[in-house]
């Protein structure tokens, strides 16, 4: 019992790290395309492009054999694809509602993405949620109304564009937490396998959007090449290093010991992250009711991991 309990602390700390990390992300992801002047689309082909292939190196040194042995049966290469796909899904979707909106707000409509596993957990399983996951649930609604609203339910104070894209980055949110559980990648491989080969095969989806939505904007060629030496760093590091490689892995980790329900809730620590970061670094003016929003995400996380 002892040694469960310490796991699931553990799973709770990793998760929490990476939603954290990935505050640093959706803040890296604000300034290049704002400041550096980078779509969205590219922004996220950069980001799949060099991270995936960082991981996909440390797996072929580290990790080959299981490597070779997700690609022995037609279920797990099925369920690999789905989960790149749903990975490069969220990064793009996310970039977009960024450049809308922003870091904190994008961060906080990817919360919706707890509505949507507790939903399908529930059908599937034929089970109501816990009592604390259903309150955790309901606060994060609240949260998400009260930024997205700014307190007048009949008003919409964000960009309906903006909205759909995160209603959008909610989904992939939900899918690339479920996919792995569904096909039971992380029993079978292990976190650090499945999240590495989700990043670089994220690539067979991420150079094709790229190739079509480039025809109507900016080339990257001539995108990069403004790019400044704190822009290179920000990509790099911010981006890619922490944000992906140690956002995606860490939070992934710590979602396969604490399983998809309460993970997913727990990723509210990225609006909190994100909304920090955006306003120290961007000077991003945030609202009365934005600051409340993150307030009861962090109560949220607290509450759902009091009983553990």
């Amino acid at each position: 019992m002892e040694n469960a309990q310490r796991k699931m602390w553990a799973g709770i700390a990793f998760t929490l790290l990476g939603g954290t990390l990935w505050g640093i992300s959706g803040t890296s992801v604000q300034f290049l395309t704002t400041e550096g002047g980078a779509p969205p689309t590219l922004v996220t082909l950069m980001r799949v492009v060099l991270g995936g292939s960082l991981f996909f190196t440390f797996l072929l040194i580290r990790k080959r054999a299981t490597v070779r042995a997700v690609f022995t049966s037609r279920r797990t290469i099925a369920g690999i694809l789905l989960f790149a796909f749903s990975l490069y899904a969220n990064q793009l979707c996310y970039a977009q509602t960024v450049q809308i909106t922003n870091a904190g707000t994008a961060t906080v409509l990817q919360m919706l993405g707890s509505v949507f596993v507790m939903l399908f957990v529930c059908t599937t399983t034929h089970k109501l949620p816990r009592v604390k996951e259903f309150i955790g649930l309901v606060i994060a609604i609240i949260a998400t109304v009260l930024i997205a609203t700014q307190g007048n339910i009949y008003v919409l104070s964000i960009d309906p564009a903006g909205l759909a894209w995160g209603i959008a980055t909610g989904l992939s949110t939900a899918f690339y937490i479920l996919v792995p559980k569904r096909f039971g990648l992380f029993e079978q491989f292990g976190s650090v396998v499945v999240v590495g080969l989700g990043m670089f095969l994220g690539t067979i989806f991420a150079i094709p959007i790229y190739a079509v939505q480039s025809a109507g904007a900016m080339n990257a060629v001539s995108v990069l090449s403004g790019f400044g030496a704190f822009e290179w760093l920000v990509f790099i590091v911010g981006l890619v290093i922490v944000g992906t490689i140690g956002g995606y892995g860490f939070y992934l980790h710590g979602v396969s010991i604490v399983g998809s329900v309460k993970g997913s809730l727990l990723g509210a620590i990225e609006p909190v992250s994100a909304t920090i970061m955006a306003a120290l670094w961007l000077g991003t003016a945030f609202t009365m009711y934005d600051i409340v929003g993150m307030l009861l995400m962090c109560i949220m996380v607290v509450f759902i991991t009091t009983d553990e």
